[in-house]
């Protein structure tokens, strides 16, 4: 049975409107994320995120290449945002995020979107680096609910998401899926421009967790609500795999479901780092799974979806 999305409460009780409203307010002067750039993006002024008034969308598809939980027989309904608010050098999506590669979508296409997935049989609808275009979302959400949309919303970000904002998503996605990309400051700051990632992440994956709790799987093997962290392991121990899952079994849950994910490879600027100009070996995933156990941590995904 489709679990009944938290969404369509808010939308009943009228809510919904007034969190696009609040919304809307973060994009002038823009302090929709933790950059606070302060342009004003309602009349289409750009700050770090290159990206005005118009959400850029990349490509939309039913993905069988996420988390199990999320790709059951029929796959996740994935939207792929161009840009992103924190731009990792090494972003194994550079096209779409440094590139910004895509096209400038009206609400209206992104809520057909979304019904176009659902109609094909996608078990939720995936939003790709959303943070920079929530007010957006939310509008094409007003629209598609209004068309019949029934699914969950999974916010698939990178972890660098204002607690501000986040908490104008209560009751609204279901599914929170954060990267937590470093434990050390100082490599958020050579990769990415963000000194202070670390803490940005903590609190905004403890407000998501607040908010929706452990992730819960139906019989079928389908998320229907929850926290699901992905952790991306990376060469010469720069992630700090051990810290982030300590803090993630003693500071938010022992229960929390992760992805230890073992596909870095060097991609846009990471090709000529250092650091970062190798693939991780199989024993540096090893490590961070051993970590994760170790912290106490038992529900890790299986990479096998479907």
């Amino acid at each position: 049975m489709m679990p009944y999305p938290s969404y369509l409460k808010i939308y009943q009780e009228g809510q919904l409107s007034k969190r696009i409203e609040k919304s809307m307010a973060l994009l002038a002067p823009c302090r929709l994320c933790p950059r606070h750039c302060g342009v004003d993006r309602l009349k289409g002024e750009e700050g770090f995120c290159k990206t005005g008034r118009k959400a850029r969308i990349a490509s939309y598809i039913a993905h069988f290449g996420e988390e199990a939980p999320l790709v059951g027989r029929h796959g996740s309904g994935t939207i792929f945002i161009s840009s992103c608010n924190l731009l990792c050098s090494f972003c194994q999506n550079f096209d779409i995020s440094h590139q910004n590669e895509g096209t400038d979508a009206e609400a209206e296409q992104i809520a057909q979107m979304m019904l176009e997935l659902a109609e094909r049989g996608c078990h939720n609808i995936n939003f790709v680096t959303p943070t920079h275009v929530l007010p957006q979302i939310l509008e094409a959400l007003e629209i598609a609910i209004e068309g019949g949309l029934k699914i969950p919303l999974v916010y698939n970000s990178s972890g660098y998401d204002s607690q501000e904002t986040i908490g104008l998503l209560d009751g609204i996605f279901d599914i929170y899926m954060p990267d937590f990309k470093f434990w050390d400051n100082q490599w958020a700051q050579r990769y990415c421009r963000a000194p202070d990632y670390r803490e940005i992440a903590q609190a905004a994956i403890k407000e998501m967790h607040a908010q929706v709790g452990d992730l819960i799987i139906d019989p079928q093997g389908l998320a229907i609500k929850g926290l699901l962290i992905r952790h991306l392991v990376m060469p010469n121990g720069i992630a700090g795999s051990a810290e982030i899952m300590k803090f993630l079994a003693t500071e938010v849950s022992p229960d929390t479901y992760v992805n230890v994910m073992d596909q870095y490879f060097p991609c846009g600027n990471a090709v000529t780092d250092e650091y970062f100009k190798n693939k991780i070996t199989s024993q540096e995933y090893l490590e961070a799974r051993d970590a994760a156990l170790n912290a106490g941590l038992h529900r890790l995904d299986s990479g096998e979806a479907g």
